[in-house]
Protein backbone atom coordinates (compact mmCIF):
# COMPACT_ATOMS: atom_id res chain seq x y z
CA UNK A 1 0.00 0.00 0.00
CA UNK A 2 1.01 3.04 -0.79
CA UNK A 3 0.51 6.78 0.94
CA UNK A 4 -2.30 7.50 -1.61
CA UNK A 5 -4.06 4.37 -1.16
CA UNK A 6 -3.88 4.62 2.72
CA UNK A 7 -5.12 8.45 2.53
CA UNK A 8 -7.45 7.65 0.13
CA UNK A 9 -9.30 4.77 2.45
CA UNK A 10 -8.73 7.23 5.87
CA UNK A 11 -10.88 10.17 4.05
CA UNK A 12 -13.20 7.13 2.77
CA UNK A 13 -13.68 5.93 6.36
CA UNK A 14 -13.85 9.45 7.74
CA UNK A 15 -16.88 10.32 5.28
CA UNK A 16 -18.52 6.94 5.89
CA UNK A 17 -18.16 7.84 10.19
CA UNK A 18 -19.85 11.51 9.03
CA UNK A 19 -22.98 9.83 7.00
CA UNK A 20 -23.44 7.30 9.53
CA UNK A 21 -23.45 10.34 12.60
CA UNK A 22 -25.55 12.64 10.23
CA UNK A 23 -27.85 9.52 9.42
CA UNK A 24 -28.78 9.34 13.31
CA UNK A 25 -29.06 12.89 13.26
CA UNK A 26 -31.21 13.34 11.17
CA UNK A 27 -33.71 10.23 12.55
CA UNK A 28 -33.41 11.65 15.54
CA UNK A 29 -34.64 14.89 14.52
CA UNK A 30 -37.30 12.44 12.14
CA UNK A 31 -38.56 11.40 15.76
CA UNK A 32 -38.71 14.81 17.50
CA UNK A 33 -40.53 16.29 14.80
CA UNK A 34 -43.21 13.66 14.76
CA UNK A 35 -43.30 13.97 18.42
CA UNK A 36 -43.68 17.68 18.34
CA UNK A 37 -46.47 17.01 15.46
CA UNK A 38 -48.70 14.89 18.38
CA UNK A 39 -47.83 16.90 21.21
CA UNK A 40 -49.45 20.17 18.83
CA UNK A 41 -52.39 18.42 17.54
CA UNK A 42 -52.73 16.94 21.19
CA UNK A 43 -52.39 20.46 22.33
CA UNK A 44 -54.66 21.88 19.59
CA UNK A 45 -57.74 19.07 20.16
CA UNK A 46 -58.17 20.35 23.94
CA UNK A 47 -57.31 24.24 22.98
CA UNK A 48 -60.19 24.00 20.54
CA UNK A 49 -63.35 23.49 23.38
CA UNK A 50 -61.26 25.58 25.74
CA UNK A 51 -61.40 28.57 23.39
CA UNK A 52 -65.06 27.47 22.65
CA UNK A 53 -65.68 27.55 26.43
CA UNK A 54 -63.96 31.47 26.62
CA UNK A 55 -66.05 32.23 24.39
CA UNK A 56 -68.81 31.32 25.84
CA UNK A 57 -68.15 32.95 29.33
CA UNK A 58 -66.98 35.90 27.85
CA UNK A 59 -70.03 36.12 26.13
CA UNK A 60 -71.75 35.51 29.38
CA UNK A 61 -69.68 38.33 31.46
CA UNK A 62 -70.93 40.74 28.64
CA UNK A 63 -74.64 39.96 29.21
CA UNK A 64 -73.62 40.62 32.50
CA UNK A 65 -72.39 43.80 32.34
CA UNK A 66 -74.99 44.66 30.59
CA UNK A 67 -77.64 43.96 33.25
CA UNK A 68 -75.10 45.64 36.13
CA UNK A 69 -75.47 48.76 33.86
CA UNK A 70 -78.90 48.27 33.45
CA UNK A 71 -79.60 47.77 36.97
CA UNK A 72 -76.90 51.09 37.96
CA UNK A 73 -78.31 53.84 35.70
CA UNK A 74 -81.82 52.57 37.26
CA UNK A 75 -80.20 53.18 40.92
CA UNK A 76 -79.03 56.25 39.28
CA UNK A 77 -82.43 57.52 38.21
CA UNK A 78 -84.35 56.59 41.70
CA UNK A 79 -81.66 58.90 43.53
CA UNK A 80 -82.22 61.76 41.55
CA UNK A 81 -86.01 61.24 41.69
CA UNK A 82 -84.87 60.52 45.80
CA UNK A 83 -83.28 63.67 45.86
CA UNK A 84 -85.67 65.93 43.98
CA UNK A 85 -88.62 64.65 46.33
CA UNK A 86 -86.44 65.71 49.65
CA UNK A 87 -85.61 68.78 48.19
CA UNK A 88 -89.90 69.40 47.17
CA UNK A 89 -90.53 68.75 50.49
CA UNK A 90 -88.04 70.83 52.14
CA UNK A 91 -89.58 73.72 50.23
CA UNK A 92 -93.16 73.11 50.35
CA UNK A 93 -92.83 72.05 54.13
CA UNK A 94 -89.84 73.50 55.68
CA UNK A 95 -90.69 77.23 55.47
CA UNK A 96 -94.19 76.97 57.62
CA UNK A 97 -92.84 74.59 59.66
CA UNK A 98 -90.14 77.22 60.65
CA UNK A 99 -92.57 80.02 61.06
CA UNK A 100 -95.31 77.49 63.20
CA UNK A 101 -91.88 76.93 65.66
CA UNK A 102 -91.01 80.64 66.03
CA UNK A 103 -94.90 81.60 66.04
CA UNK A 104 -95.06 79.06 69.37
CA UNK A 105 -91.62 80.33 70.85
CA UNK A 106 -92.81 83.93 70.67
CA UNK A 107 -96.67 82.98 72.35
CA UNK A 108 -94.45 81.21 74.98
CA UNK A 109 -92.37 83.98 75.33
CA UNK A 110 -95.28 86.56 75.04
CA UNK A 111 -97.39 84.31 78.13
CA UNK A 112 -94.15 84.16 79.98
CA UNK A 113 -93.64 80.89 80.03
CA UNK A 114 -90.81 78.60 80.00
CA UNK A 115 -89.90 75.38 80.34
CA UNK A 116 -86.91 76.30 82.21
CA UNK A 117 -86.38 76.30 85.63
CA UNK A 118 -83.86 78.27 87.09
CA UNK A 119 -81.61 76.24 89.57
CA UNK A 120 -81.01 78.04 92.44
CA UNK A 121 -77.10 77.76 93.26
CA UNK A 122 -75.99 77.57 96.41
CA UNK A 123 -73.35 79.50 97.98
CA UNK A 124 -70.57 78.02 99.72
CA UNK A 125 -67.71 79.43 101.64
CA UNK A 126 -64.27 77.62 102.11
CA UNK A 127 -62.82 77.59 105.74
CA UNK A 128 -59.66 76.14 106.78
CA UNK A 129 -60.34 72.89 103.65
CA UNK A 130 -63.69 72.57 104.71
CA UNK A 131 -66.70 74.29 102.69
CA UNK A 132 -69.48 75.45 104.47
CA UNK A 133 -73.30 76.12 103.43
CA UNK A 134 -74.31 79.73 102.84
CA UNK A 135 -76.89 79.24 105.59
CA UNK A 136 -74.45 78.39 107.96
CA UNK A 137 -72.39 80.85 106.85
CA UNK A 138 -74.52 83.48 107.38
CA UNK A 139 -74.92 82.22 111.54
CA UNK A 140 -71.16 82.10 111.77
CA UNK A 141 -71.17 85.79 111.00
CA UNK A 142 -73.79 87.01 112.60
Amino acid sequence: MTGGEVAGILVAVFWAILVSFLAVVLVRLAQVLRATTKMVAEVTEQAVPLLADASTTVRSARTQLDRVDAIASDVQEVTSNASALSSTVASTFGGPLVKIAAFGYGVRKALGRTDEVPRKTSRRTVIVGRTVPAARRRKQKG
